[in-house]
């Protein structure tokens, strides 16, 4: 098996057994997504695959989509043009105007390690470049807080916390799929756990037992704007910072693949056939961008 594959397979063995006891679909996809060429289906010669971040960039407005084959810009008309190369954008977030942060792996063929640790992209996703962690981690999951970063080491099966973007502090080691930061001054964060939602009160130096439904994917645009979404769509929101968790509506298309939480009611989802949006928090949602027979 090729290094990239091997190191992959480690990556994701924790993810895939951690929502392994709530659907047999959620976790064999998550061990699916692995080369480029492996059965995935394509939708339009964007080659949308897998779906792993959503945002949307004050630069412009639009919706970006990052996915197994490159990073997407999407309009208002729901046609999407790939603008970065095709590598495996794992860990996604925007961080500011045509400023993305990302991390998963380079395209076949590429001289890159494997994991490339955290990169960053000024010109809205069409070129990137290394910050720090080349070959050493892969970010699944990574959030932005007050000029903070939050990364979700799959590789190592820890939360990392950075001032700059280059120097880490190592922080909780515990299996996650997904993290949120809760708003400033709160040193909150949380994290989707095989056995429900894990709570830190010291920004993820420590985690409490997880308690609530058992979420795939998590986002928090401040205040009660806290929003998860199980395996196969159906969306929670928490108006008290995840003490307690209130069903709001289902997104259509099977399994969940990532959620962003635009601002307290605006709400973005990816399912396993489109990326779909909420305006009136997360009650009812409207497909964005449609993939092809899920993408899988």
């Amino acid at each position: 098996m090729p290094a990239r594959l091997r190191s992959r397979s480690r990556s994701l063995a924790a993810v895939t057994a951690l929502l392994a006891a709530v659907t047999a679909g959620c976790s064999g996809d998550q061990d699916g997504h692995r080369d480029s060429s492996a059965g995935h289906s394509r939708d339009g010669g964007t080659g949308i695959d897998h779906i792993h971040g959503l945002g949307v960039n004050p630069g412009d407005g639009k919706l970006y989509v990052a996915t197994h084959r490159g990073v997407l810009a999407v309009d208002g008309d729901g046609s999407a043009k790939r603008v970065s190369d095709i590598a495996d954008y794992m860990g996604f977030t925007v961080a500011g105007p045509d400023t993305f942060l990302g991390s998963g792996h380079p395209p076949e063929g590429s001289d890159e390690p494997a994991n490339r640790g955290l990169i960053e992209s000024t010109d809205a996703g069409k070129t990137w470049k290394t910050l720090s962690l080349a070959g050493e981690v892969d970010f699944h999951a990574l959030e932005q807080a007050g000029g903070t970063v939050y990364g979700y080491d799959s590789t190592n099966g820890m939360l990392r916390v950075s001032e700059d973007g280059e120097n880490w502090d190592e922080r909780a080691r515990l299996a996650a799929l997904d993290i949120a930061v809760g708003p400033a001054g709160t040193d909150t964060v949380l994290a989707t756990t095989r056995q429900g939602v894990a709570r830190s009160t010291d920004a993820g130096e420590t985690f409490a037992g997880a308690a609530g439904p058992v979420l795939a994917y998590l986002s928090w645009a401040g205040g009660d704007g806290l929003y998860g979404i199980g395996p196969r769509g159906t969306v929670h929101r928490s108006t008290d910072g995840g003490g307690s968790w209130t069903e709001t509506g289902t997104v259509p298309g099977g399994q969940a693949q990532a959620l962003t939480a635009v601002t307290p009611d605006h709400v973005l989802a990816a399912t396993a056939d489109g990326v779909y949006e909420s305006t009136d928090g997360g009650k009812t949602f409207t497909r964005r961008l449609e993939t092809s027979a899920g993408g899988h």
